[in-house]
């Protein structure tokens, strides 16, 4: 009986022991972290008054409303701007749409080519569906008309309206996309 009083006495006076010491230690340090509380004062600049927004009424200087068909229907007849702007447009617009032109270039992939006859056609990936395009298709929805196909890319003539509203023409391209197997 007297062996095993001794390792509980041990293990009582290991635990006491350690008891004492911890609270002191716990103590120092909850001061020190109080010390450094108070001693840390924060710097806030203020924040200026934001300026005062004062709306302006719309005003149509020549009546016309600048996102409506009666500016395209002036530009279509001739009356305003050049005619070579109008006569860029309004082929486009008499002719029948095609697939593609629903969709904008940017979600397009040219994934490869194919000869036919003699003739390139581009591989052209919408979503999940690959497309056959050849000189002379139309695609996106600039009226982009494929003028030319390489192994490597598209070449594209886009009409599209300057900050003027004049229809104006612009190259655009699709590249090949390589090692993408979506």
């Amino acid at each position: 009986m007297r062996h095993r009083a001794i390792p509980a006495l041990c293990v009582l006076a290991t635990t006491i022991s350690l008891a004492a010491c911890g609270g002191s230690e716990q103590d120092d340090i909850r001061a020190w972290m109080q010390s450094e509380r108070n001693g840390i004062k924060p710097s806030v600049q203020p924040i200026p008054e934001p300026t005062k927004f004062n709306p302006e009424p719309y005003s149509t200087a020549n009546g016309m409303q600048p996102f409506s068909t009666e500016k395209l229907e002036n530009m279509l007849r001739g009356s305003t701007g050049p005619v070579a702007s109008s006569a860029l447009i309004e082929p486009e617009l008499n002719r029948r749409r095609e697939p593609l032109e629903a969709f904008p270039l940017d979600t397009m992939a040219l994934v490869g080519s194919l000869d036919r006859n003699g003739t390139l056609v581009a591989l052209v990936r919408v979503g999940a569906l690959l497309y056959q395009v050849k000189p002379g298709n139309y695609l996106g929805l600039n009226y982009g008309r494929v003028m030319r196909i390489s192994e490597t890319e598209v070449v594209l003539r886009e009409i599209v309206q300057d900050s003027t509203g004049e229809w104006t023409e612009r190259p655009a391209a699709l590249q090949l996309v390589e090692g993408n197997s979506k």
